[in-house]
């Protein structure tokens, strides 16, 4: 059975940065499984890539016909944004890994439906203030920069990955992004190092 890699974080801690870089690793034989979304694309986004962008009735479409895995709503300064895992063409266990960019929540929403033996959290940190001004630097980038939505999210942030929390979820391991090239290495070692383990193990299972 294959293994579902979760990049789990706060904003602008370098998830989607070291999703792609892990992705162009090509000793490691990682799928993709893109998350769905409702909020609006922003520039430099491509539909199916980061997320697939999704409206209220196409998720409508999808929960009647019960393919949500798990979803999350976020009450935003410009509106009800939601997050969505759904159990679509991307997903077999039987055949592949994959790798994926999640919350704390979908992780444990996301072992909740595969199984804790199909879920492996990747927990990436990085210093506060620094995380805020990537996140202000990423903002300003934007065509219309919305900036009390950041600061919404970057507070919302700090509550939702408190230690407790991610105590109460069962992470231990911290993958730290103070340099993200090290921090690359440190996470292309761990994923290999489980992948290698569960082929040993199903190989002592086949004999």
């Amino acid at each position: 059975m294959g293994k579902i890699f979760c990049l789990i974080g706060k904003s602008s801690c370098g998830k989607d940065t070291l999703y792609k870089r892990i992705l162009s690793e090509g000793s490691l034989p990682l799928k993709t499984l893109v998350s769905y979304t409702t909020r609006p694309i922003r520039d430099g986004e491509t539909d199916g890539v980061e997320y697939y962008f999704l409206t209220e009735k196409q998720l409508a479409v999808l929960e009647l016909e019960n393919k949500i895995i798990e979803l999350r709503a976020y009450h935003t300064v410009h509106g009800i944004w939601k997050y969505f895992t759904v159990n679509d063409h991307q997903i077999d266990l039987l055949k592949n890994d994959y790798l994926v960019i999640g919350t704390l929540e979908s992780f444990q929403k996301l072992r909740a439906y595969f199984g804790s033996d199909k879920l492996v959290p990747l927990y990436i940190e990085v210093d506060a203030g620094e995380r805020l001004q990537r996140a202000l630097n990423r903002e300003r980038l934007q065509q219309e920069p919305k900036y009390a939505e950041l600061c919404r999210r970057f507070l919302a942030d700090e509550a939702d990955f408190s230690s407790e929390k991610l105590t109460q979820a069962g992470i231990t391991d911290v993958f730290h992004n103070n340099n993200l090239d090290d921090c690359l290495k440190e996470l292309i070692t761990y994923i290999k190092n489980i992948l290698c383990f569960s082929q040993e193990k199903a190989d002592n299972i086949n004999k």
